[in-house]
């Protein structure tokens, strides 16, 4: 059986979770960019809850992973529901029109 270190898995998900983050402060034009990026920041959440789920030997990490899927599975379902009716209103998926419509209405 092979046994991976709990400090490989914590680096991984510290670059899975640094590449998200990067992903939303650098680009902050494009809907669809956000969204992958808010998807690997949670993808990295769910792989630490398991590797400490499984280096604890505890089955809470898992259970936290099941609701934490869920959730995101409904945010992009949501998000990509709100981006398509934008894009048909607008057709646009770029962040620049979003943003002058919340600072003007402010």
């Amino acid at each position: 059986m092979l046994s991976l270190n709990i400090s490989f898995l914590l680096q991984i998900t510290s670059i899975v979770f640094f590449i998200g983050l990067i992903g939303i402060v650098l680009n902050r034009k494009n809907i669809l960019i956000i969204i992958m990026s808010i998807e690997l920041l949670l993808l990295s959440i769910n792989l630490n809850f398991v590797a400490f789920s499984i280096y604890l030997d505890d089955i809470v990490g898992q259970i936290f992973v099941i609701f934490i899927l869920t959730i995101a599975a409904t945010e992009s379902a949501i998000g990509l529901a709100i981006l398509t009716v934008f894009y048909r209103l607008k057709n646009s998926i770029q962040m620049d029109p979003i943003k002058k419509n919340i600072i003007t209405k402010l």
